[in-house]
């Protein structure tokens, strides 16, 4: 049960250099140390993920994947790269109801949940595509080694969410032990946890690359734990994986700014349909955003509806990107946008579309993080092993455990993100980039962690900055709202972990709007949930990089980390 509250107020952060904002003060310390080595800003994120996969072993680290938006400041331009895994050459449903799987989802701790973790190539292409030549990728690494072999204090929230994986990770796998103290127990705050077998793999990726986890001791290891449970990824799998940079799809927020997202197999484009669709509706003249109050009944109505929609589309058209048998760029199109605005009714809920919002009852686990530097890049990183530990299956000797983001798929032969052979699934995790639409320069970076509220963040963020003029920390403070379904309805074994058509949608509001906004809401037909306390976890944790052009033609930073996380941003001297 995560039970932390989130006590703390942050001011915002400023720098003139490079800035580094993560979940973990501790990764952002590392990020700012290769800054400072003459590392730019995607080298920076790189360390940092490093570091956050062995500070938070639960959200994110070697056995997961990666998505990463990169913001070039010499050519303007936003390049994306999507380092998730396939699933195994040999996988089929068949093999899953063979081995007596009946329900329209593959189970968590199932090793047919286990698809090749992209972290590490992710990490290595993105130094070697857009990192300056300037620092080896032992340099790059070198901050989390240390923290691995030498042992590193865990942050109270951290902690908490270690605690809640610790039975999964002794029950599900014979090595779970390795990522507790003594082989029996999660740390607790402030406590020192040493991780010499994820030193030790870092220190192979730093010496031989790719071949340094994708063969030798590494990759025997998962071989083996993953035959041990009866899966069967192979030494092919692993050798054959490969991450695929991408062309980023965008949609204009308003006349002033453009938000950047991966194409599928990521869930970006439920953001950007969203928005597309509030445009279309401000065109007709039935919205008009800049007169609506942030979190009145109005707006929360409006992103809420708009949203709904985008995710239909999501478990739609959602799959693995050399899969796709569509242009992603089409359902961001004029006359797609218009049709979905005409579902929108300002008087009431709309549920007679023929779908629901996915299923909260599989939160990910995910680690956010950016950074910019003093040449004007900026990066935008995310990684995650999906649920907490992943699969909870740990290879011998590695320190680390294994993804589960197969669990995304469905067992539903004819749609498009069914499970099948060499196939990444729908994937939740989403990098953010905002650009200037009059000069394409950066306005910010952004981020905001935690499953399907993923997309929800980013447009509440998206918003907060530019609709309603808030700096980076009050547009991550303020109460966000995250839809979810009802998890006593049936599932319908479509798209990715979404529920029947006739799915009743709940609104959970955090704590801080109004009690006459909730009531107005429940006027208009949503179910509505008043989240309190630690339950806020729901909506997720973000950080913000904005980028501010004084009238001296000098560009600042200016930075906030979430309140609901243990992080910092760290300014650049």
């Amino acid at each position: 049960m995560f039970s932390t509250e989130y006590p703390s107020r942050r001011s915002v952060v400023h720098s003139v250099r490079g800035m580094a904002s993560s979940s973990q003060p501790l990764a952002s310390a590392a990020a700012v140390k290769i800054l400072d080595k003459g590392g730019n800003a995607p080298m920076a994120a790189v360390a940092m993920a490093a570091a956050i996969g062995v500070l938070e072993p639960h959200m994110t680290g070697l056995g997961g994947d990666v998505f990463s938006l990169y913001y070039e400041a010499k050519t303007k331009k936003v390049h994306g790269i999507n380092g998730s895994g396939h699933s195994p050459m040999a996988s089929s449903i068949e093999l899953l109801r063979k081995d007596g799987v009946t329900g329209p989802r593959i189970p968590t701790s199932s090793v047919y949940s286990v698809t090749v973790p992209g972290a590490v190539a992710g990490w290595i292409d993105v130094v070697e595509k857009w990192g300056n030549g300037k620092l080896t990728m032992a340099e790059i690494l070198e901050p989390a080694i240390s923290l691995a072999e030498n042992g590193a204090p865990i942050s109270r929230i951290s902690a908490e969410s270690w605690a809640n994986g610790a039975e999964r990770l002794l029950n599900t796998s014979p090595n779970g032990g390795e990522l507790l103290i003594d082989g029996k127990r999660s740390p607790k705050e402030s406590e020192v946890f040493i991780n010499k077998g994820m030193a030790e793999v870092l220190k192979r990726i730093a010496k031989h690359g790719k071949d340094g986890y994708y063969k030798g001791e590494t990759a025997d290891a998962i071989v083996q734990v993953v035959k041990e449970k009866g899966g069967v990824m192979t030494h092919e799998d692993l050798e054959a994986h490969k991450s695929k940079f991408v062309e980023p799809i965008n949609v204009d927020v308003d006349e002033k700014i453009k938000l950047h997202e991966l194409p599928p197999n990521g869930q970006g484009v439920v953001a950007l349909i969203a928005l597309g669709i509030i445009k279309q509706l401000e065109k007709k003249g039935v919205v008009n955003t800049k007169t609506l109050k942030h979190n009145s009944v109005e707006y929360l109505h409006l992103i809420i509806e708009c949203l709904k929609y985008a995710f239909k589309d999501a478990e739609e058209f959602v799959t693995d990107v050399d899969k796709l048998d569509y242009d992603p760029n089409d359902l961001l199109s004029e006359e797609f946008l218009a049709e979905r605005a005409k579902l929108f009714d300002p008087t009431k809920a709309n549920e007679k579309f023929d779908h629901g919002v996915l299923n909260p009852a599989r939160k990910s686990d995910t680690a956010y993080f950016t950074c910019t530097d003093e040449e004007g890049n900026a990066c935008s990183f995310i990684a995650s092993l999906y649920m907490g530990f992943g699969s909870a299956i740990v290879p011998k000797g590695c320190g680390f455990s294994l993804q589960n983001r197969g669990c995304n798929f469905n067992l539903t032969p004819g749609t498009r993100n069914t499970f099948g052979p060499n196939k990444r699934p729908y994937h939740t995790i989403i990098p953010a980039m905002i650009t200037n639409v009059e000069d394409d320069s950066l306005y910010a970076t952004y981020g905001v962690m935690g499953g399907f509220n993923q997309p929800q963040g980013h447009l509440q963020v998206a918003y907060n900055l530019e609709l309603f003029g808030m700096n980076p920390q009050e547009a991550l403070d303020a109460p966000r709202m995250c839809m979810y379904a009802d998890t006593t309805t049936p599932d319908s074994g479509l798209g990715s972990d979404s529920p029947i058509s006739t799915v009743r949608t709940i609104v959970g509001l955090e704590e801080g709007i109004s009690p006459e906004v909730v009531a107005g809401l429940e006027k208009l037909g949503h179910s509505v949930k008043l989240v309190t306390g630690p339950g806020r976890s729901l909506f997720g944790r973000g950080q913000v990089i904005r980028s501010n052009l004084a009238q001296n033609g000098r560009v600042s930073y200016s930075a906030g980390s979430d309140l609901r996380g243990d992080g910092a941003a760290i300014p650049q001297l």
